[in-house]
């Protein structure tokens, strides 16, 4: 599905619907197609808003978790969004749950899948491998719990990132800075409602991730889909749609009267 990029100042960004924003981050290697199935669903109830994540167009110095975060508050503030849902995929949800911790004040819920931020697999040290193409297809096809999901396409994306020097020293430092990173002390802080939605077969984020997100956030609720990998929204986006949109509903929802 074709969406308009928007651009104002220096960002670049989706913007589909009316309504409450519902903001997107997307991972590492994730890009704007991992949300066609979530945008063509939401749009009809939120405004929709995906950011193009400028994870290769920060200068070294700058390319961490924390780098992205303070990319995210700019474009919220700019932007002037209120009432947001913040949803973030892998690297995404580690940058929203930094961002939350930082800037909770216009966050009105956080979602998040396959999110890092706990417990890292150590990608950044055997990943990416560059000129090994059979190499990045096994590692693409690892992120879904069916392999035909990583397509040609998405594989040869892939590809071209890690055989670009500079883009793999890139991505490399996000991983290392998302393994630095590691915000299990601080995470019993957030107090918005949190939305954790995780695939039974995710083999990056285990399931033991989820439920230790779940324990540490006050206010959160876990959700499980079988036959699903680190990237529910692409693999199975009906059942993740539905699981989100019954949590947004049920937070706009009166209190109960006694």
């Amino acid at each position: 599905m074709n969406y308009t990029i928007k651009q104002v100042d220096k960002f670049k960004y989706i913007e589909e619907g009316e309504g409450e924003p519902l903001i997107l981050l997307h991972g590492l290697f994730g890009a704007l197609s991992n949300f066609d199935d979530l945008i063509s669903y939401f749009k009809n109830h939120n405004k929709v808003v995906v950011p193009l994540l400028p994870l290769l167009d920060m200068d070294l110095l700058h390319t961490s978790v924390g780098g992205l975060q303070k990319f995210v508050h700019k474009f919220i503030e700019y932007q002037d969004y209120q009432n947001v849902h913040l949803l973030g995929n892998s690297l995404g949800g580690h940058v929203a749950i930094l961002h939350v911790l930082k800037n909770p004040e216009r966050i009105k819920s956080l979602i998040l899948t396959g999110s890092s931020g706990l417990f890292e697999n150590g990608m950044g040290d055997t990943y990416p491998k560059r000129g090994d193409y059979d190499y990045i297809k096994k590692k693409t096809e690892l992120t879904f719990y069916d392999p035909k999901i990583a397509d040609k396409e998405l594989v040869d994306e892939v590809y071209e990132i890690v055989n670009n020097r500079l883009k793999a020293i890139k991505i490399i430092a996000l991983a290392k800075s998302a393994i630095r990173n590691n915000l299990g002390e601080d995470i019993n802080q957030i107090k918005q409602p949190t939305l954790l939605i995780w695939g039974n077969n995710d083999a990056i984020t285990p399931p033991f991730v989820g439920r230790e997100f779940h324990r540490l956030i006050p206010n959160s609720e876990l959700h499980f889909i079988d036959k699903c990998g680190h990237a529910p929204m692409m693999e199975v986006p009906d059942e993740f749609n539905r699981i989100l949109h019954k949590f947004l509903t049920k937070l706009n929802e009166p209190a109960a009267v006694a």
